[in-house]
């Protein structure tokens, strides 16, 4: 092997989702390993990108608080990488599948979650979202020996 990175896939293989924080920390963190949405997402890769707003009032809920800590609430960049593992409704009448869980939102279960070591700045949405060449370069080149 020569040491040059193996080239990444090409195609539809990675979605971006934007993530309010603190939630985006707390996933960075591990500790929420479910992220809720309004409608089913396909299975597979994801770069996790911070939305421009923090919600505040989430700041005082315990859990949020001792997960986030100290640690820093970047927004409008690209965080991290996962891999939705699993996309899901908890059955009614049924324990939640996690305390981060909301009863009927769509579960997305996320795993293999790496953070990135510098943010990369860079515009999300709501749904999933396509990320441009430049994009996954940027964000590809502080995790060289990633490979899906």
């Amino acid at each position: 092997m020569n040491g040059t990175p193996l080239p990444l896939p090409e195609g539809d293989w990675i979605r971006g989702i934007s993530i309010r924080q603190p939630y985006a920390a707390c996933i960075l963190a591990g500790a929420k390993t479910v992220e809720n949405r309004p409608t089913a997402w396909r299975r597979g890769w994801v770069l996790l990108h911070t939305s421009k707003t923090i919600d505040q009032p989430a700041l005082r809920i315990p859990r949020v608080a001792r997960t986030v800590g100290g640690r820093a609430l970047v927004t409008g960049a690209v965080v991290g990488i996962a891999r939705i593992a699993d996309c899901h409704q908890d059955p009614e009448g049924q324990p939640a599948c996690s305390p981060w869980a909301h009863p009927g939102a769509w579960h997305l279960v996320l795993a293999d979650v790496t953070a990135l070591p510098l943010p990369v700045p860079a515009r999300g949405q709501i749904v999933p979202w396509k990320p441009t060449q430049t994009l996954l370069e940027r964000v590809f080149q502080q995790v060289p020996g990633f490979r899906p």
